[in-house]
């Protein structure tokens, strides 16, 4: 029987392209789902908001906080406080990861460190994050440091604790097997616990993502900030229900974008890494 390396060649790249193209198609078809799911919902609350028991001002329907939106928009409102909003979220959020993975690892291999600030951390990671806006405006007044002091106590020690858990539930043959080849001390963080804690610590930074943003929201209301927790609390102020949902709708968009654009192409990189990937 001859050996054809280049026809053998032809048929997986012909079924890889198929198996692609499958995925294409499935992917189509689920993003048309989702879209007609949400244009029913969409409907669903518009006759809701116009045959509800309450006035459209209490309850505006979709329509109303698409105009209220649109104006934001051309208002110039809407972007400077997205982008003031932002850059808080990104530097409290950074200063939550530069912090919270050291200490995750720390907690999960270093048993003084755990014994001393295990049961610390573990109680305050209970603790709202609204609870320090009263110690941040006294450390810092109504200033820029209190708003991002919230942010990051709100957020880093829920990236440490999936820090924590991502090293303590590595194979303990691999640290062994790499103690053997001579690795030790922060060689072992570096070449053993970071990557092999690489899916917990995603996770733990998606959590933490998602208490930096209530954080801040929560630390806009309080005082002017000029962002977008500043619209929400005006939109209070003015009984304008259609602009405190349009500011709502706002940031779930950006929540939307930062999901599909950064943590679910970070989730399917490590799901391929590691092979969990189910396709």
């Amino acid at each position: 029987m001859d050996y054809q390396p280049t026809e053998t060649r032809n048929r997986v790249a012909a079924l890889r392209q198929g198996s692609s193209a499958a995925a294409r198609r499935a992917s189509l078809v689920l993003g048309l789902r989702r879209a007609g799911w949400l244009l029913v919902l969409l409907f669903v609350w518009q006759v809701l908001a116009w045959v509800g028991p309450w006035p459209e001002w209490v309850f505006p329907g979709p329509l109303q906080v698409a105009a209220a939106l649109a104006e934001l928009f051309t208002s110039g409102l809407l972007l400077p406080a997205v982008g003031r909003s932002l850059l808080r979220l990104g530097v409290g959020y950074g200063i939550s990861l530069a912090i919270g993975i050291p200490l995750g690892m720390l907690l999960g291999r270093n048993r003084w460190v755990e014994e001393i600030l295990g049961a610390p951390v573990l109680g305050l990671q209970a603790l709202p994050s609204i609870t320090w806006l009263p110690v941040a405006l006294l450390w810092f007044g109504l200033s820029e440091a209190a708003i991002l002091f919230v942010v990051v106590a709100g957020s880093v020690l829920a990236v440490a604790l999936s820090a924590e858990s991502g090293v303590r539930n590595i194979d303990p043959s691999w640290v062994r097997a790499a103690r053997t080849l001579g690795a030790d001390g922060w060689h072992l963080y570096t070449t053993i616990f970071l990557p092999a804690s690489t899916p917990a610590l995603l996770a733990g930074a998606k959590l933490g993502w998602s208490f930096a943003w209530r954080s801040l929201m929560a630390a806009e209301l309080i005082f002017i900030s000029g962002g977008l927790g500043q619209l929400l609390e005006l939109g209070r102020q003015l009984n304008d229900v259609s602009r405190i949902f349009a500011v709502m709708v706002t940031i779930t968009l950006i929540g939307l974008v930062v999901e599909k654009l950064v943590f679910g192409p970070l989730e399917e990189a490590v799901r391929r890494r590691f092979g969990t990937n189910v396709d």
